[in-house]
């Protein structure tokens, strides 16, 4: 059969075509043995982001990690159990919870939650010890010797330093002042400035009033002068910031104060060096 055009162009027509079968959606097709396989294996990319919004990340803070191919770590406290998908391919493993030990006591079980005291500050009479065990005490250094002795007073305030001053008595130059003078209403505490024995308690004839010389070993001595009373004995042992005294006026004093000093070998030095 041929059928014509209007413009003179035929095409030949064929017998008609057989009509197509409908397909039956409802038939069961052949599965893929392999695809729940894959299914159930997620890519590493995946399973980042995926973890990331479960565990409150967020999905594009797991998508930026991933894309940068950053290994993510992840520390589980083993506080209860913990369900994970370990299949092989994993990235992200889970800890699960290990047993808890049982802890069992009597009924009049008494417990103890007294413990040892922490002693964070150092032994200062153990330094002091060790200088003068080593050498005599004029051989130490001012760098070694720095901190060695405490303070003979809970606040120490300058009143008049150590050497060459102008004399409070009588005005003069060229006075030399054998200790370190600190501010101290009288009645005030005296505290030892390391732990030694007692060798002196009474009146200095030389202008220093009531005194307490205590001896430390190795021809380190220190003195407390113008007391208003003495609370140690001679021949008493004492301990570093035992109270020995009360600050007074008493002597060649133009007030109350502390006038402290450190001797060594029987000759004063800066006190300074040794606090």
């Amino acid at each position: 059969m041929t059928t014509h055009y209007s413009r003179g162009r035929r095409r030949a027509a064929g017998p008609a075509a057989a009509p197509r079968a409908v397909e039956d959606h409802t038939a069961e097709r052949p599965r893929d043995p392999q695809r729940e396989a894959r299914r159930r294996r997620r890519g590493a990319f995946r399973q980042v982001t995926d973890f990331a919004a479960a565990s409150g990340v967020g999905q594009k803070a797991g998508v930026a990690l991933a894309a940068t191919g950053l290994i993510l770590t992840v520390t589980v406290p083993a506080t209860g159990p913990i369900m994970a998908d370990q299949q092989p391919g994993n990235s992200v493993a889970a800890v699960s919870a290990a047993p808890q030990p049982e802890i069992s006591a009597a009924a009049g079980a008494q417990i103890d939650f007294s413990r040892s005291s922490v002693v964070t500050q150092g032994d200062p009479d153990g330094k002091l010890k060790q200088l003068l065990s080593a050498q005599s005490a004029g051989s130490i250094t001012r760098a070694a010797s720095a901190g060695s002795l405490g303070a003979p007073l809970a606040q120490l305030i300058t009143a008049s330093p150590f050497g060459f001053r102008i004399s409070p008595i009588t005005g003069g130059t060229g006075d030399f002042h054998r200790g370190q003078d600190y501010v101290a209403q009288c009645g005030t505490s005296v505290l030892a400035a390391a732990s030694g024995t007692v060798t002196f308690v009474g009146w200095h004839q030389y202008g220093g009033g009531n005194r307490v010389v205590i001896d430390h070993g190795n021809g380190l001595e220190t003195t407390y002068n113008h007391l208003s009373s003495a609370s140690v004995t001679v021949g008493q042992t004492v301990t570093r910031g035992q109270v020995v005294a009360l600050s007074g006026t008493t002597g060649a004093s133009t007030g109350c104060h502390l006038h402290f000093e450190v001797q060594v070998n029987g000759e004063v030095v800066d006190p300074t060096g040794w606090l």
